[in-house]
């Protein structure tokens, strides 16, 4: 059995734990975060309740999901407008269970280079292989990461899409295990899609992966878009799986780094001034 968490940055975050559809209504669920035994309850009026034991834990409901922190929210959760854009397709597409830490798929969710080589055909292929030069920001005001001008071929960029387009990629890192990406609505050149990744850990080297998916997308049924995030899923699980070391390693000799890499190497520098434990190598005093 894994150790409950004793690291504060991460007791001190909001954690995902279900998408608020699945959840079933006034029968107990059961779940696991940061190496702790938690409950969850959905009364008839959708409203969920977190226990540790018989303690009430805090809980916020956004974007689809429940949320809960075992400590004291540190700050309130991240902002997500696009979500309450009318026009949206809000799906909850996936929650999938993963052997490896947080950090670890965070860092996979912002890698441009496996594209081709991992989601042939869909998010890349080749001879479409390089990864152009793009802007890294750590926004000290918001505490979050921006990547802009992030460039790649895609041969199906979205379910909706029709053909292969040359991709524009927003990558925000506005939490320490969750991801969000801005990209090319295929419908709408003046829109962006939105897929966020909300890693819930179970424990050190295990999280349950939950997706929202945010589109301009009349043409795709919700089944559509869950499929097509499944698959994109089901190609990553395997590669992360076999990543060595499960844990992110924070110093930075740890891993060699390429230009492809610019976004993790400050989102690892960016953990390291947090001082975050959990998930992660942490780097030689």
């Amino acid at each position: 059995m894994s150790t409950p968490c004793s690291d504060p940055v991460a007791l001190g975050l909001w954690h995902p734990l279900a998408a608020i559809e699945d959840i079933p209504p006034s029968s107990d669920q059961h779940t696991r975060l940061l190496g702790q035994a938690l409950r969850y309850r959905k009364d008839a009026g959708n409203q969920v309740a977190v226990f540790d034991g018989d303690r009430p834990l805090p809980v916020t409901q956004a974007y689809g999901y429940v949320w809960t922190c075992l400590g004291t929210p540190a700050r309130p959760l991240f902002d997500l407008p696009e979500y309450a854009e009318p026009d949206r397709r809000n799906v909850c597409a996936a929650t999938v269970g993963v052997r490896v830490s947080a950090p670890r798929a965070v860092e996979n969710f912002l890698d441009m280079g496996h594209f081709p080589f991992v989601h042939t055909g869909i998010l890349g292929v080749e001879p479409h292989t390089e990864v152009r030069e793009y802007q890294v920001e750590l926004n000290e005001d918001k505490d979050e990461i921006l990547a802009t001008e992030c460039i790649f071929y895609q041969p199906q960029a979205a379910a909706g899409a029709s053909g292969g387009i040359m991709a524009d990629y927003i990558y925000r890192v506005p939490h320490p295990y969750c991801s969000v990406l801005y990209k090319s609505c295929p419908t709408d050149e003046s829109r962006l899609d939105v897929i966020a990744l909300f890693l819930q850990p179970v424990d050190e080297e295990t999280v349950r992966a939950h997706a929202l998916v945010s589109v301009i997308d009349t043409q795709s049924s919700d089944l559509d878009i869950r499929l097509f995030q499944q698959t994109i899923f089901s190609q990553d699980k395997p590669i992360l799986e076999n990543q060595l070391p499960k844990r992110l390693p924070l110093d930075p000799r740890a891993e060699t780094p390429i230009r492809a890499d610019k976004v993790a190497i400050v989102y690892r520098r960016w953990l390291r001034a947090k001082g975050l434990q959990y998930g992660v190598i942490p780097a030689a005093a």
